[in-house]
């Protein structure tokens, strides 16, 4: 019994791993896959390990939707001058007032997404910058639109960087 839960484990790992390559989905979509996927995978380890398959199903939700849980770009788009210059600002300012521990932290992961302007063509809660904490300068030019705004020490994922959210530096 318990190998057919980890060849099933396997399999689901196996199929994330494959959509992770599918750029053309929505952060919706992905959110939802990626949640379904780490559920089972995490239900599937739970169950092998000898929990019962009420346990498993707990752990496997649990998993499932800590993973889903992220924050929905709405819109891309490039930064005005001064929406560039605000993130640039505001990055610098909550890296330098950020405690010691956190700044570990966030040198590790390397990357903070802080809030910037918005626009008159802004579409969601608040409009996000990836900031690089090593080069000290926002990376690239996009500004990111989300659906809701994410919590301060949320980390989560703009294009390819993985970032946590530091608010607006103040």
């Amino acid at each position: 019994m318990t190998s057919i839960f980890l060849r099933s484990t396997c399999a689901v790992l196996a199929a994330s791993v494959l959509l992770t390559g599918c750029e053309d989905m929505s952060p919706t979509t992905a959110g939802v896959l990626s949640g379904l996927a780490g559920g089972a995978l995490a239900g599937g380890i739970a169950k092998a390990a000898g929990a019962s398959n009420s346990t498993a199903i707990a752990a496997g939700m649990a998993a499932g939707a800590a993973i889903g849980a992220a924050v929905y770009i709405i819109a891309k788009h490039q930064a005005t001058e001064r929406q560039r210059r605000v993130a640039e600002e505001r990055a610098r300012l909550a890296y330098e007032r950020m405690s010691a521990e956190r700044k570990a932290r966030v040198r590790k992961r390397r990357y903070i997404a802080v809030s910037t302007v918005r626009e008159s063509n802004a579409v969601g809660q608040k409009s996000v910058m990836v900031f690089d904490t090593q080069n000290q300068q926002v990376v690239g030019n996009n500004v990111y639109d989300v659906k809701n705004a994410p919590r301060d020490g949320q980390v989560s994922k703009f294009d390819t960087y993985t970032a946590e959210y530091v608010g607006s530096g103040s």
